[in-house]
């Protein structure tokens, strides 16, 4: 069973065995505006916790994208090279960036909950 966590940052992970899902939230892409383009690490990458991972273009600014977990990357969604703008109407689903396989799946536990997320992203208004 796959279980999704959030960062301060604005990504989403979920974690299903050893696979996790990476991209960036609702609320981010919302604040971002249109996206016209998405820089994604290399395959095989590895990505550190924190540690920038991606960048978004909109065209408001370019964002950096941070990594919720470190690990290596094993996927990229290609459907972003030719279709930026799933990042803005499916960011949770098929707007998602990279799957990796964790390094330290312990990472996993100390990001927010949703309901946590939440709470955090009305706090901060």
């Amino acid at each position: 069973m796959s279980e999704k966590r959030f960062t301060k940052e604005h990504e989403w992970v979920e974690l299903d065995g050893n696979t996790a899902v990476i991209g960036i939230t609702d609320h981010a892409q919302e604040q971002l505006g249109d996206v016209v383009f998405v820089e994604l690490p290399a395959l095989s990458a590895v990505v550190e916790k924190d540690k920038q991972m991606a960048v978004v273009e909109s065209v408001k600014a370019a964002s950096e994208v941070y990594a919720p977990l470190s690990g290596t990357v094993i996927e990229l969604n290609a459907a972003l090279s030719a279709s930026p703008e799933l990042v803005n109407s499916a960011p949770e689903g098929e707007g998602w960036f990279v799957k990796i396989t964790p390094s330290n799946p312990d990472e996993f536990a100390s990001l927010m909950t949703k309901e946590e997320y939440d709470t955090f992203v009305k706090e901060s208004h």
